[in-house]
């Protein structure tokens, strides 16, 4: 019989075009269906862990994005008057090992290159129904596409398809957000580490290193201000020197990067959700991405876990084929994976972003030494890796992935991307 299937993916964020990419290397037919006009990325950076950059090994891509990205070794927060809150590296773990800071646009980019060849992509169109025991969708225009052996929902963390399963069992918007943009990094001298700095809970400020781009050979860092999504336009309202000073006195270090801060449209506002949902897949519709577990940035993985999530529904379909079984495989894999992640965020949130100034006192106190604790530490340091596996498992790294990380790439961003390696190294 063949396997060969025609696939919907809803959606071109990360996890649609992983997908798209993945699945077209299989020989499948895939149709993507982006709802702006001009798909592009949403974020000023992230940071990615292990457990993504494995995926983008597995595809042939980790030389290419590591012509871009920035190595990160080390998380490091303090609040103004010095007090270490968080300080942790990933040579806890193995030496080899280091996060990677990249630029949206350039992960977007060479995602789409990748992509080339395979897939169609119907930008411009919203997708606002699907029926999913015929795989047939319908669009904000009125009009059918399908019918599909497979529609994948990958709309983000506001999905519009998330209810149309029926299994959510929370989703809601967090209270605070964050105003974000990119600024150059030029003399920053902690160019190998994530910084932050906290004030209670009430502000957090964040300076990422992320690379540069294709076309944009300016090192940059990813600047962002956690804020009441209710203060958005209060914030704006106040003008932008106020907010300045405050800046300037809670961190002057980073003094000559705000320098670079001219003008509130320079700055995005963010707003995150939290949703959960017991059920990922019903009939032909199953969820990926944010759809499928959005949460909290805190932990920062929600780039990690979509390209998780494309690289395990590629590999349950080329082990079960079409149907209810493949579908099965993917959401309890995945969800065995994204559960410890969501109930960390959920609780951790409050601790980074809240009114609750005694919450934070107690995480000033105890964070440190918690992860100096026997067992504490390498806890933490797999959460923030991306490779812890439920409360007490390890979900492993390969070997030839660790070397690969270790060594320095050798591919220059104009080499055309290598084919999907994936079944040479099983």
């Amino acid at each position: 019989m063949d396997s060969r299937m025609r696939i919907a993916v809803i959606g071109y964020g990360t996890a649609g075009q992983a997908l798209a990419i993945l699945l077209g290397r299989d020989d499948h037919h895939v149709d993507i269906f982006e709802r702006a006009p001009a798909p592009g990325p949403v974020g000023a950076g992230f940071l990615l862990q292990p457990s993504g950059l494995q995926v983008l090994w597995r595809m042939g891509l980790l030389d290419a994005v590591r012509a871009h990205a920035a190595p990160v070794h080390r998380l490091h927060g303090d609040t103004p008057c010095g007090r270490a809150v968080m300080d942790m590296g990933y040579d806890g773990l193995d030496p080899r090992l280091h996060g990677l800071g990249m630029q949206r646009g350039a992960l977007f980019q060479l995602l789409d290159q990748a992509r080339e060849g395979t897939g169609a992509l119907h930008a411009g169109t919203a997708i606002t129904a699907v029926d999913s025991e015929r795989g047939l969708l319908r669009d904000a225009q009125g009009r059918q596409h399908g019918p599909y052996d497979l529609v994948i929902a990958a709309d983000g963390s506001a999905s519009a398809l998330r209810a149309q399963v029926g299994g959510t069992t929370l989703d809601r918007v967090y209270p605070w957000g964050a105003l974000w943009c990119l600024l150059p990094a030029e003399d920053w001298p902690h160019v190998n580490e994530l910084r932050q700095r906290y004030v209670a809970a009430r502000k957090m400020i964040g300076l990422l290193p992320v690379g540069t781009r294709p076309g944009d050979d300016t090192p940059r860092l990813s600047f962002f201000w956690s804020l009441p999504c209710h203060d958005f336009a209060r914030w704006e309202q106040d003008g932008l020197q106020p907010w300045l000073d405050e800046l300037h006195a809670l961190w002057p270090e980073a003094g000559p990067r705000f320098a670079h801060l001219q003008d509130a449209g320079q700055l995005a506002r963010a707003s995150y959700r939290d949703a959960v949902v017991h059920r990922w897949h019903t009939g032909r519709l199953v969820l990926a991405g944010d759809a499928a577990h959005s949460m909290s940035p805190q932990l920062g993985q929600g780039v990690n876990m979509a390209l998780m999530d494309a690289l395990v529904l590629r590999d349950a379909l080329r082990v079960h084929g079409r149907g209810e079984a493949a579908l099965q495989a993917y959401q309890a894999q995945r969800r065995a994976h994204v559960a410890v992640y969501q109930r960390w965020s959920r609780w951790l949130t409050p601790l980074f972003q809240s009114d609750r100034d005694a919450w934070a006192k107690a995480r000033d106190v105890l964070l440190g030494p918690m992860g100096r604790m026997p067992g504490g530490r390498g806890h933490m340091l797999r959460v923030l890796s991306g490779t812890q596996q439920g409360w007490l498992g390890t979900l492993p790294l390969e070997a030839a992935f660790i070397d690969a990380l270790e060594r320095r790439p050798a591919a220059s961003v104009d080499t055309p991307l290598p084919p999907d390696v994936n079944a040479a190294l099983q």
